[in-house]
């Protein structure tokens, strides 16, 4: 099910509502995905200023995949930035296997 994300609270909320429906305790939950108890609640509770990289991490272990929709004029460019990366050393493969870019 896809639904639209307007705010860090509602993220949080579809986090916990997923992690709850699986029936994993956060802490569980944290220590597979890395990160601490304080943080996960962190992110569930909405926290404005959590870290993404982390908060993509505990997506990520519980089955959440993130993406965006970007203007299609812009894929060409996407695309220019990435190949630009590739060749600096500053790609990485995503759990789908397409490119990422790292900080």
């Amino acid at each position: 099910m896809k639904i639209p994300i307007q705010s860090v609270a509602e993220l949080g909320r579809a986090l916990r509502a997923v992690r709850r429906s699986s029936g994993i305790r956060i802490d569980d939950m944290a220590a597979t995905a890395g990160v601490s108890k304080q943080f996960a609640s962190d992110v569930e509770h909405g926290k404005p200023t959590v870290q993404f990289d982390r908060v993509i991490k505990l997506l990520r272990e519980m089955g959440i995949s993130v993406s965006i929709d970007i203007p299609s004029d812009a894929q060409d460019e996407l695309f220019r930035l990435q190949e630009k990366a590739a060749a600096s050393g500053k790609l990485t493969a995503s759990p789908t296997s397409k490119p990422v870019e790292r900080d």
